[in-house]
C-alpha cells in the first residue's frame, strides 16, 4: 500500500467526524486558523489579530454573516506552530446580530499575543482543528477552515494529507496568504493547502492590505453555501 494512502487511511480513521444530531442549527461552522510560528514576528501577529477584529467589525461581514436560511454561523478563533500546538483563544461562539459579532471582534482583538518558538506545522494545525468540529453544539452544511499564514509547512503532517482528510470530512480549507516573505505562497497553498466545496485562496502583501483581503475574504465564506458538491482546487 503506498506510504500516502496508507497514512491519509490512518488519520482519517483516528479523526473522522461523527454524524451529529440535536445540535443547533448554524449557516457556517468557521475556524479562524491564525499562524503564531517562529516565522512570525510580534508585529505580524498583532496586524493578524486585530485585522481580524477589524474585517469582523465590517458592516458587509456582519451583515454576510447573518445573511443565510439560520440568520447565524458558529465560529472559533485559534493559532498554531509546532506540530500538537493547536491552543484556542477564542471558543466557539454563535453570530447572529451585529452586536454580537462586535463583541466578538473585541475578543479576538483582546487575546493573548503567544509568539510560538517552533516551526510551521500547517497541516498538524489543519487536522488538529478538525477535531474542534466534534460535538461543538452547532449543525452546518457548511465547514471551513480559514488559514492565515506567511510561511509554509516545514513540519508535521503534510499539509496535503491533511487537506484530503479535511475534503473527506466535508471541511472545506481556505487560505489567506501573506506575502512579506515569499512570494510563491499563493502558488503554494492551491496546490498543498487549500480543498474542499469552493475552496480558495486570498492575498495580502502587509498590514496595509490584509484587513480588506480578510473582509472580501470572510463575506465570500459566508455567501458561498452551495447546495452540492464542487470540484476541489487543492
Amino acid at each position: 500500500m503506498p506510504f500516502r494512502f496508507a497514512a491519509l487511511l490512518f488519520a482519517f480513521a483516528a479523526f473522522a467526524l461523527p454524524a451529529r444530531a440535536q445540535d443547533e442549527p448554524v449557516d457556517l461552522e468557521l475556524i479562524l486558523l491564525i499562524d503564531a510560528s517562529a516565522s512570525i514576528s510580534d508585529n505580524v501577529l498583532e496586524f493578524q489579530l486585530r485585522g481580524h477584529a477589524a474585517a469582523l467589525r465590517d458592516e458587509g461581514v456582519a451583515s454576510a454573516i447573518t445573511s443565510g436560511p439560520a440568520g447565524a454561523i458558529a465560529v472559533a478563533v485559534a493559532t498554531f506552530s509546532d506540530p500538537n500546538s493547536l491552543q484556542v483563544l477564542v471558543p466557539w461562539t454563535r453570530l447572529s446580530s451585529t452586536e454580537e459579532v462586535a463583541a466578538f471582534a473585541d475578543e479576538v482583538e483582546n487575546a493573548p499575543r503567544d509568539i510560538k518558538v517552533g516551526a510551521t506545522a500547517i497541516g498538524s494545525a489543519i487536522r488538529d482543528s478538525l477535531a474542534l468540529f466534534e460535538d461543538n453544539g452547532y449543525d452546518a452544511l457548511q465547514r471551513t477552515i480559514d488559514l492565515t499564514s506567511n510561511g509554509f509547512s516545514n513540519a508535521g503532517l503534510d499539509p496535503a494529507l491533511a487537506r484530503d482528510l479535511a475534503e473527506q470530512n466535508g471541511v472545506t480549507i481556505n487560505a489567506l496568504a501573506i506575502l512579506n516573505e515569499y512570494d510563491w505562497l499563493e502558488f503554494y497553498y492551491r496546490q498543498s493547502v487549500i480543498g474542499g466545496i469552493g475552496a480558495f485562496v486570498r492575498t495580502a502583501r502587509g498590514p496595509e492590505t490584509f484587513t480588506l483581503a480578510l473582509i472580501q475574504k470572510l463575506i465570500d465564506e459566508m455567501v458561498r453555501r452551495p447546495a452540492g458538491p464542487q470540484p476541489s482546487l487543492g
